[in-house]
């Protein structure tokens, strides 16, 4: 059986993120804020406070779940940009040595040239796997394309 052919590289900018992961948790997040909301309303003997406590209690998930949603990876012709849960990272091309997603990942790892590991959220095969290894096979192509040229200009 034959290989397939490689994939084309995608356009810079490009953005690389769980959109399924995404629209789980943004599903989830608006559902329990509706379900707390009307539990908070419908129940005749709570107090103003407790009522509020309901929808703070919604919103301060709500904000856990918008958190989680938020990595990404996007690659432009300058570098990479990794935002994770908490923090966001400018990579140039030439820092990234290797874009590693290994059975049993959670998500992508970039091996740098300074020796340490910087995990990537962006790329995670949680449910929708097919998708994260083809997006770090991109990012790896990349990687591979813009470093190289990073390693000869330079």
């Amino acid at each position: 059986m034959s290989a397939a052919p490689p994939a084309p590289l995608p356009g810079l900018p490009v953005t690389f993120r769980p959109t399924r992961t995404r629209v789980v948790l943004f599903t989830v997040g608006i559902a329990q804020l509706a379900a707390l909301t009307a539990i908070a309303l419908a129940l005749p003997k709570l107090t103003g406070g407790e009522r509020i406590s309901f929808i703070v209690t919604g919103l301060l998930v709500g904000a856990v779940l918008l958190l989680l949603g938020r990595p990404k990876v996007v690659a432009r012709p300058e570098g990479v940009t990794v935002v994770n849960l908490t923090t966001r990272r400018e990579l140039a091309w030439a820092q990234i040595v290797r874009v590693n997603l290994r059975q049993g990942d959670p998500w992508v790892h970039l091996d740098l040239a300074d020796g340490t590991s910087l995990p990537a959220m962006g790329i995670q095969p949680g449910i929708a796997r097919n998708q994260a290894i083809r997006d770090a096979r991109a990012l790896r192509d990349l990687t591979e394309k813009h470093g190289a040229l990073d390693h000869t200009a330079g």
